[in-house]
C-alpha cells in the first residue's frame, strides 16, 4: 500500500472543488477577465481606494495543465490581482501600473543572457518559455508591506527556464533586470530607486521546485502592471523579490546587488524571505492583511511553504539575513 504524505501547502481531498463547481468557476473568472476595464468596489486593507479600474489590453487565453500546487485558500479577485500593485517605473501609488502601463510595449520581446553559462545571448521570448509546457501554480503572495494575495500564476518552473543556459560551476547567483525605457515608463523620473530595477537570487533558491517563472494569471497572458511578458516568483519570498518585465539573467559569481538592498539595506536584506519574527524597523511583519478580508491573519514562516524551503537555510541566522 502506497501512502503519500501531502505537502504542507497542499488540501486535503475533502477539500478539492468538484469538477462541475470547478469549470463554472472558471469561466466567471474568464469572464472576470474580459471584463477588466470594470470598476469594483473593495474594502478591508489600507491604501486601497474604492472603485478602482484596470486599463484592459488584448490578451489571449493560455494552455496550461492544473497542478497540485494550491493552498486551497480563496484566490485573490482577478481585479484585485491586476488593480493593486507595486510597479514604480509606473508610479509609486497602487494605481498608478494599472493606469499607465498599458504605455510599455511588449511584444516583441527578448531577453539577454550572460555571465557563467554556456549558451548566452540574446532570445526571443519563445526562446525562453516553453508555452507548450506552461502550468498553474496557485500561491500565496505576500508584500514587505504586509499586505497579501493569493493568485494563479501561468507560467513554467524557474529551473527548466536557467537550465537552457548551461550555468557553469562559477555560477553561484543568477541575477535579473527589469525593462526600462523612460519614453514609456514616466516613473523612472522620480529617483525611487537606481534604475534599472535589478534582483537576485542564490543559485539553490532559483533551482528550487517552487521558483517560478510566469507568463500569465488567472488563465491568460500577464497584463503590464502585474510585470508582462515575464516576471519572476518567489512564493517564500516577499514580493518584492518577483522582479518583473525582465529583459536580463545573468549567471555571476559574487552576491549581486538588488535594487532594495541597494537603495536601503537596514530594511531591505538580500535573502527577503517572510519571516513573522522578524519585523520592517517600521512595522511588524507578524499579521497581514489578505486583500478583500476585514480582518488581519498571522503571516507565516516562509509564506506557509515552510517545510519544503527551510532547508536552504539551514545554519544560517535569519534575523540577520534577512
Amino acid at each position: 500500500m502506497l501512502i503519500k504524505k501531502p505537502h504542507a501547502w497542499q488540501m486535503a481531498e475533502n477539500e478539492v472543488t468538484s469538477e462541475a463547481h470547478y469549470k463554472n468557476r472558471r469561466q466567471f473568472l474568464r469572464a472576470m477577465g474580459i471584463a477588466a476595464t470594470g470598476s469594483v468596489a473593495v474594502t478591508g486593507f489600507p491604501g486601497m481606494a474604492l472603485g478602482l479600474t484596470a486599463k484592459a489590453k488584448a490578451v489571449r487565453d493560455l494552455d496550461y495543465k492544473t497542478t497540485e500546487y494550491d493552498p486551497g485558500e480563496d484566490q485573490t479577485s482577478f481585479q484585485a490581482v491586476t488593480s493593486y500593485n507595486n510597479f514604480y517605473e509606473f508610479g509609486t501609488a497602487k494605481s498608478d501600473p494599472a493606469d499607465y502601463a498599458h504605455e510599455m510595449t511588449t511584444d516583441p520581446w527578448s531577453i539577454t543572457v550572460e555571465g557563467h553559462c554556456g549558451n548566452g545571448g540574446q532570445f526571443a521570448l519563445e526562446d525562453v518559455i516553453d508555452f507548450s509546457s506552461l502550468e498553474e501554480r496557485i500561491y500565496r503572495h505576500r508584500c514587505v508591506e504586509a499586505w497579501s494575495m493569493v493568485i494563479p500564476w501561468l507560467g513554467v518552473p524557474l529551473a527548466s527556464v536557467l537550465q537552457k543556459f548551461g550555468p557553469t560551476a562559477e555560477a553561484k547567483y543568477v541575477q535579473f533586470e527589469t525593462y526600462a525605457n523612460r519614453d514609456e515608463m514616466w516613473g523612472l523620473s522620480r529617483p525611487v530607486l537606481n534604475w534599472p530595477y535589478v534582483e537576485g537570487l542564490r543559485m539553490d533558491e532559483a533551482m528550487h521546485p517552487l521558483a517560478f517563472m510566469s507568463v500569465g494569471l488567472y488563465g491568460k497572458e500577464l497584463l503590464n502592471q502585474n510585470g508582462a511578458p515575464l516576471r519572476l516568483v518567489v512564493p517564500w519570498k516577499y514580493g518584492f523579490k518577483g522582479i518583473k518585465s525582465i529583459i536580463a539573467i545573468r549567471f555571476v559569481s559574487d552576491m549581486p546587488r538588488t535594487s532594495w538592498n541597494e537603495s536601503n539595506a537596514r530594511e531591505y536584506g538580500f535573502y527577503s524571505n517572510v519571516n513573522p519574527s522578524v519585523q520592517h524597523p517600521r512595522w511588524s511583519q507578524s499579521t497581514e492583511r489578505r486583500i478583500g478580508e476585514f480582518f488581519r491573519r498571522d503571516t507565516l514562516m516562509f509564506n506557509g511553504y515552510e517545510e519544503e524551503v527551510a532547508s536552504l537555510y539551514r545554519g544560517m541566522d535569519l534575523s540577520r539575513y534577512f
